[in-house]
């Protein structure tokens, strides 16, 4: 490996202005564990030194940003936020926080509550739910159900401040931080002039210019676990981002029927139509947000949000019952039509 890189950087030298900077580049990859999740990072450089800087750069941002957007993270700023809930007191929010509260009530009202990250009482419930492997109580549902809204948190743009209104409230971005997060990584990549890059954390992937030699990144989409789904197919994206919800991987399953870890804010139910929501944006947070939104949401409202979402298309598979049932809007079907 390192014999043939170092045959790749004396050929470049040879080459000179023959040869655009990039065409001087070989292939990079690297992995952490960040925000629960593995985060890779695949990247072309023209040595091993510059590739490793930027991806711990990277790294190094995303590691801070959980600090700061980590409902788990007991010192966090979205939990200390939490813990104010109640008090009627107007806590300033940061730079780096802010925008995300903002563009979460955003998508709250748009959605008429299907995103909503007041939901964090009723995600808690069916966590533990999950471990316990049992249904949680009627009583708790109700109880946790009752402090979540979006009404309830409320933003002063002047003061750049938040309340949270009623008692025992708690915020959880996990429907929206990790796209963020991903945006955030691959910004440090570009400022270090590494534009042919990808950054994935989980289900949520952001791509830059492609791959040497490539009209675009080839990304697999997840297929349902179910009879007669269609197998994984691929699409080819630049400068784009792709996100995938759904119950393939956490999920409860009760006398056969199926509670996913995406919770209703509406019902404080997990849901149990068992799909995968995929949504292809021009940012992970966008397609982040999205992909849960429409998970709730839905396949007729789903579609309708994307039409009225410039630069994004979505396909939704589910099998609420025992049909399955497939939907795509325009855009994404343009996108399989000219995969690679």
């Amino acid at each position: 490996m390192i014999k043939l890189f170092n045959v790749a950087r004396w050929l470049c030298v040879l080459s000179g202005a023959a040869l655009i900077s990039s065409q001087c580049e070989t292939r990079f990859e690297f992995s952490q564990p960040q925000m629960g999740v593995p985060f890779r990072i695949v990247l072309y450089a023209p040595d091993e030194r510059a590739a490793r800087d930027a991806s711990e750069a990277a790294f190094a941002r995303i590691e801070e940003l959980n600090g700061i957007l980590s409902d788990y993270e007991f010192d966090s700023e979205l939990s200390r936020l939490s813990r104010s809930s109640g008090s009627g007191t107007a806590v300033r929010i940061s730079e780096e926080l802010w925008p995300i509260l903002i563009r979460s009530q955003e998508l709250a009202r748009r959605s008429d509550g299907a995103f909503d990250i007041t939901v964090g009482p009723s995600v808690s419930l069916w966590r533990r739910a999950r471990r316990k492997r049992e249904l949680p109580a009627i009583d708790l549902l109700q109880k946790t159900r009752d402090r979540v809204g979006f009404l309830n948190l409320r933003l002063d743009a002047q003061k750049r401040s938040a309340t949270l209104l009623l008692e025992g409230m708690r915020l959880d971005l996990g429907g929206i931080a990790k796209g963020y997060a991903v945006d955030q990584a691959m910004l440090i990549l570009k400022k270090r002039g590494l534009t042919h890059a990808l950054v994935a954390a989980d289900g949520d992937i952001r791509v830059g210019d492609p791959p040497l030699g490539k009209t675009g990144w080839q990304i697999g989409l997840a297929a349902l676990d179910v009879d007669a789904a269609p197998g994984s197919e691929i699409v080819l994206l630049s400068n784009a981002a792709i996100s995938t919800s759904g119950d393939l991987s956490q999920r409860l399953e009760i006398e056969g029927k199926r509670y996913s870890h995406i919770v209703d804010p509406r019902t404080g139910i997990g849901l149990t139509d068992h799909s995968l929501v995929t949504v292809v944006a021009e940012d992970s947070m966008t397609a982040d947000s999205l992909a849960t939104t429409i998970s709730v949401l839905g396949p007729k409202l789903g579609l309708e949000l994307i039409q009225a979402t410039p630069g994004t298309s979505v396909r939704i598979l589910r099998q609420p019952d025992l049909t399955l049932e497939t939907y795509e809007s325009t855009g994404f079907r343009e996108l399989i039509s000219r995969s690679e």
